[in-house]
């Protein structure tokens, strides 16, 4: 693990944890280079952090120690646990962001990613299912990190779920029912809007307008079948 990290930068920004770790949360820092969001999460004042930074030159940088609880997630949720920060592993990926001119993550970055998050997926034994954005756990709030980031090359090495191949149908009988559903595979259904753009983002990311459609119900329907066949790890 230590040969993937190349610098140290300690961020005085964590407490202790009160959750063993099952979950791992990937951002993008949304800001204009990788030192602000440096000297942001090293700031007091700021009162933000993550365990690792990973800039567009593929640098991993540790902020935070695994043991310790980041303050990354803020307030959000996933599949019951409220204290998201406890659960998990929180990794930034410099990109300025929606604000500042989102674009492709490279593939040097991605290339430093995936050893990472491999690591720290076999450490803990956490499903892929529990590999997430920083969207799903808070879909009011926020869009990180966004329809440009390569899912499906993290799902081919097998560190998140991949998108699943479906054939159009009406698998739910109301608007209500597929809200229910999504509240079973772990998202906040609070905001409805924002909930189907944050399923939209991470499972159809060529078209999000938070509007349910049948390809929304058949990704919902087939995601959860496979999670209840046992094929989520």
């Amino acid at each position: 693990m230590q040969e993937l990290i190349h610098h140290e930068r300690p961020s005085p920004n964590f407490n202790e944890r009160k959750r063993p770790i099952s979950m791992v949360v990937l951002h993008y820092t949304g800001m204009r280079s990788a030192e602000e969001a440096l000297e942001r999460m090293c700031d007091p004042a700021a009162e933000v952090s993550a365990h690792y930074m990973i800039d567009e030159e593929g640098i991993v940088t540790r902020l935070v120690a695994e043991d310790k609880r980041a303050w990354h997630a803020g307030r959000s949720y996933w599949r019951g646990e409220t204290d998201v920060n406890s659960a998990s592993i929180g990794i930034e990926l410099v990109n300025p962001g929606h604000e500042w001119g989102y674009r492709p993550f490279p593939a040097a970055q991605m290339d430093a990613l995936i050893p990472l998050l491999a690591a720290i997926v076999r450490k803990y034994d956490i499903p892929r299912a529990n590999v997430v954005g920083h969207s799903d756990i808070a879909p009011a709030r926020k869009d990180d990190p966004g329809e440009l980031f390569d899912w499906e090359r993290i799902a081919r090495h097998r560190l998140a779920l991949a998108r699943p191949d479906v054939t159009l149908g009406d698998p739910f009988e109301n608007e209500g029912a597929l809200y229910l559903a999504l509240e079973r595979f772990g998202y906040d259904i609070t905001d409805g809007h924002a909930v189907i753009r944050a399923f939209q983002r991470r499972w159809r990311p060529e078209r999000i307008d938070g509007e349910i459609d049948l390809e929304i119900g058949a990704l919902l329907f087939a995601l959860l079948l496979d999670r209840d066949r046992g094929k989520t790890r």
